[in-house]
């Protein structure tokens, strides 16, 4: 008899209940801490001066961490248990959550940051593996479903709590306000989830520990190049060597799972066709799951001037709209080809970030909540219809390694998204302002004028600041005319943000097609 088995007996028909309470409770928790942070942004930014490309490592190094961490699930269940590698996922997380409170430094905040993602990257994958032992087979589609919907209900609530919050109070009572919820979980995770299964002993001592040393320093690598080529050059001695050190450890670590015995991450999944041209539309969902949650709140919050409170509502009827979705989308993919809803999905995101890309200063709160809306309807179609597709695209003995290649996948796609749209709106900043500051010239006759205008107008009204600087400029016009070029910067370069997440989600119709083909 399992564990698992025994506790059902122990606490009867109501105990496949309580362990999906006790499990849910995690993967709740550290679902809505991916996003919440997200809306503090502009405040942490402020706090500690940081800059868009290092304010981004606030989600990318979450993102990052729970990509390698989520590869160690098999061994930690085979070597701590259920009880106690869920325990010590929500005490890293709980750790990680007081030092992003109490944190003084940029450094600290990131760093905690990345103890959360190495505690989620667990915690998820944990939490649909009891699921799956305490429902039987034939009522697994509803724990799914369940799991589901708490993953998608956090992020649709999270941001609004976290709105509230920092507005209220402080952007580190949003780290604070999740420890009371860890500690209900922890709880119910000593009560209710049983210690190791015999069955899994085996996999103890099969931990890639060189592999997973590789992927680290890939990920490391890659995306420190990334981030700081903006502010360092990309030709720096530096950046080259970031990004030499990266490229060896993205071979080694490709030729060391390809010859080890038992890889972290079994790269022969990827010789399908099928399988391969689903990991590619997951990769596009990734950078659109974590991109869009990550730019939208910085995008109304610096351009429009919305308050913490008001950008997280903004999210909170798409999360909504992504809820309800699943579940048509999870009878769809039962029913239909899996390319018909991917591809329906794939539009549609792409269409609302294109829409979004059009939003300006003036666009009103309900018109741009729809354009959320219709993304988030979109990725509801997408994903069971792609896990689906591309599970069965492999045969029976190949499952769990695609399972955990496609969550691979996604999650990279998340973490290259965020460093890369930062990396963008950064540079696009600042070739739009360079772009506006030399219209600004006395060779240009509208811009002449402008100043002079606002110069006579600011002398008319008092301001000993409006007479003119030696130059012939007024120097109370020239800064409000810098107050006017900056945000309009801004807008134009999250305006190319959304634009190339819509060209990317167009482009993944291409292998979404691919799909249709039959495996060999």
């Amino acid at each position: 008899m399992s564990p698992i088995e025994a506790y059902a007996e122990r606490f009867g028909a109501r105990y496949k209940w309580l362990a999906t309470g006790t499990v849910m409770l995690g993967t709740i928790v550290t679902t809505a801490a991916s996003t919440m942070v997200n809306v503090a942004l502009p405040d942490i930014m402020g706090a500690f001066g940081l800059g868009q490309d290092q304010v981004q490592w606030l989600s990318t190094g979450f993102l990052a961490a729970m990509t390698a961490t989520m590869l160690l699930t098999a061994w930690a269940l085979g070597r701590f248990g259920y009880r106690m590698a869920f325990l010590g996922a929500l005490a890293v997380f709980v750790a990680g959550t007081l030092a992003g409170a109490v944190s003084t430094t940029s450094n600290e905040i990131i760093l905690a940051r990345v103890l959360q993602g190495m505690a989620s990257g667990l915690i998820q994958p944990v939490a649909m593996v009891v699921l799956s032992e305490v429902f039987p087979r034939d009522q697994r589609g509803r724990a799914m479903s369940i799991y589901t919907l708490g993953v998608v209900l956090a992020p649709a609530l999270g941001p609004t709590v976290a709105g509230y919050l920092v507005d209220e109070y402080s952007w580190r009572d949003v780290f604070l306000a999740v420890i009371p919820v860890c500690l209900a979980a922890m709880a119910a995770t000593a009560l209710f989830l049983p210690g190791r299964d015999t069955r899994q002993e085996a996999a103890s001592h099969r931990f890639d520990g060189i592999g997973f040393l590789f992927l680290c320093i890939f990920l490391v690598c890659l995306l420190s190049a990334l981030s700081n080529g903006q502010r360092e050059g990309w030709s720096s001695d530096l950046i080259l060597a970031l990004s030499l050190a990266a490229l060896a450890a993205g071979v080694a670590f490709i030729a060391w799972e390809l010859t080890y015995l038992r890889p972290l991450l079994n790269l022969r999944v990827f010789v399908n066709g099928r399988f391969a041209a689903s990991c590619l539309v997951a990769f596009a969902l990734g950078v659109g799951i974590y991109g869009s949650t990550y730019i939208v709140p910085m995008f109304v919050q610096l351009v429009q001037g919305y308050t913490p409170t008001r950008s997280g509502l903004l999210l909170m009827p798409a999360g909504f709209a992504l809820a309800l979705t699943a579940p048509v989308a999870g009878h769809l993919a039962d029913r239909m080809p899996p390319w018909g809803p991917v591809m329906a999905g794939l539009a549609l995101f792409g269409l609302s970030n294109w829409l979004c890309a059009g939003a300006d200063v003036d666009a009103s709160f309900r018109l741009f909540a729809w354009w959320i809306i219709l993304g988030r309807i979109g990725l509801g179609l997408i994903t069971p219809s792609l896990n689906a597709g591309a599970l069965r695209a492999l045969p029976h003995e190949l499952l769990a390694q695609g399972s955990g290649a496609l969550n691979f996948i996604r999650q990279l796609g998340g973490a290259m998204g965020v460093n890369l749209l930062s990396v963008l709106i950064d540079r696009r900043t600042t070739f739009h302002g360079d772009a506006l500051a030399q219209a600004m010239t006395p060779a240009s006759a509208a811009a002449s004028n402008a100043v002079q205008q606002l110069g006579l107008m600011l002398t008319h009204w008092g301001n000993p600041f409006g007479s003119r600087l030696p130059s012939g400029a007024p120097p109370a016009a020239m800064n409000y005319l810098e107050r006017i070029l900056v945000p309009k910067a801004q807008w134009l370069a999250y305006q190319d943000g959304f634009h190339v997440v819509a060209v990317m989600f167009f482009a993944a119709l291409l292998p979404a097609l691919l799909m249709r083909r039959r495996a060999r």
